[in-house]
């Protein structure tokens, strides 16, 4: 059985590159939550706030981008969200000028209204371009260009971003200079500080919108199958018998829950890496290459994964890489050192499959009329990443609990998650 069908060769490679666009955008921004607490002298659970605003992004558009969706096509979807894209990345030089938190948080928040079009539309759309039988594995193929993007993302962060940030310069010891400075050298450093922020993001948006360009050109099949095989909103199938069909699937209504708690791990890992590095004495350009091992560790995952598909069921794989992944979480909190940052890193390689393994389980017995809202709240699930690393970040703010330092007990979250994920997979496969 062919993983895809020859006729749909063209577009599914063009789509599947968009998730690697994504993919930089969120890794890219990971480790700007660490730049903006020094450079801002923030908290940090305020400074949390920028994965609150990238990710409540998802959690407001889902919705509205499925309904666009069912009323115009698939191939309108990503257009509009590849401009949405455009233009948040592109608000980052008045954001820059104005030397705004708030402002940086807005245009990240526009960033993903964008995001949230391309994911609502671009998963929805691969699982259609085959047999329904290896839709699940064809997802988990265009997913691992996913990672190929972070990893893009996390070396422009790492190569061209934080080595270049004056505001982490430190001592001999590892303590960081910023605040010890006068106010009339932090403005320079911070104007500094803040274009070397800003010109990747604007390059991006540059990228974007040639990508615009070339997917209007690309012909996107437009038949019964995709782009017209969601009714209109007056027709009998409505968006409440829709939503109604959908809440009473458990496989479905049990994925979106999983997801949220999924994603809500997977940001807290990749984003608090640094400040678990910075606590041994790491500085957040070198701590920034245990997150891109860990990236490289998630992309063999991902074809990892993608081919032990071929001999066994996704459902069960998700139980044991959630198993995998909450180990990793054990030895990260318990162990206070390398070995804990190590097992902090590990944990990549158990999260690889399962964003789009929860997402094709939950969509597999969902009927097609209600495939693009099916999407959207999969989506919209990716709001656990803005809603746990704020309560992350005011674990870690407490320095110290009970002894043990704060950043290793924070890692507890996580490891609830991956507790859930791992539940959803047993639960999955009994029906």
């Amino acid at each position: 059985m062919k993983l895809v069908e020859k006729k749909y060769i063209v577009p599914f490679v063009f789509i599947t590159a968009l998730f690697a666009l994504w993919g930089f955008a969120n890794d890219i921004t990971n480790p700007m939550v660490a730049a903006f607490q020094t450079l801002m002298e923030l908290p940090a659970a305020k400074a949390s706030l920028i994965q609150f605003a990238f990710y409540g992004g998802y959690a407001t558009m889902a919705i509205p981008a499925a309904l666009f969706i069912r009323r115009y096509s698939y191939k309108s979807g990503i257009l509009l969200g590849l401009g949405l894209y455009a233009i948040g990345a592109l608000l980052f030089i008045p954001a820059a000028a104005r030397q705004s938190f708030t402002f940086f948080c807005f245009s990240l928040y526009i960033l993903t209204f964008g995001l949230a079009f391309l994911e609502t539309t671009a998963n929805p759309f691969i699982l259609s371009l085959g047999a329904k039988e290896n839709a699940t594995r064809r997802l988990n193929l265009s997913q691992a260009f996913n990672p190929i993007g972070s990893l893009a993302g996390m070396a422009v962060a790492s190569m061209v971003i934080l080595p270049n940030l004056l505001s982490d310069k430190r001592d001999a010891v590892g303590n960081i200079l910023f605040p010890m400075l006068s106010e009339s050298e932090k403005a320079e450093i911070r104007l500094h500080d803040l274009a070397v922020i800003r010109d990747p993001y604007v390059i991006l948006g540059i990228v974007v919108l040639v990508m615009f360009v070339v997917i209007a050109l690309v012909r996107v099949p437009n038949n019964s199958k995709l782009d017209n095989s969601e009714p209109t909103l007056n027709s009998k199938h409505s968006t409440l018998n829709s939503i109604r069909r959908l809440f009473h699937n458990r496989v479905y209504r049990e994925g979106v829950i999983a997801q949220v708690f999924y994603v809500a791990a997977q940001i807290m890992v990749w984003t608090f890496i640094i400040h678990y590095a910075d606590h041994l004495g790491i500085d957040k350009a070198t701590a920034q290459n245990y997150n891109i091992l860990a990236m490289c560790l998630f992309l063999s995952g991902r074809f990892l994964s993608t081919w032990l598909m071929k001999y066994t069921d996704g459902r069960r794989l998700l139980t044991i890489f959630g198993i995998g992944a909450a180990l990793c979480s054990l030895g990260a909190i318990l162990i206070v050192g390398k070995a804990g940052l190590w097992c902090l890193v590990g944990i990549s390689l158990f999260m690889s499959l399962m964003f789009p393994t929860i997402y094709g389980t939950a969509l597999e017995k969902v009927s097609q009329q209600d495939t693009s809202l099916g999407a959207a709240f999969l989506v919209m699930a990716i709001v656990g990443g803005a809603l746990m690393p704020p309560l992350q970040g005011l674990i870690i703010d407490c320095d110290t609990i009970l002894g043990h330092p704060a950043v290793n007990v924070s890692y507890s979250l996580p490891l609830l998650c991956f507790i859930i994920v791992a539940i959803y997979g047993v639960r999955s496969r009994k029906v």
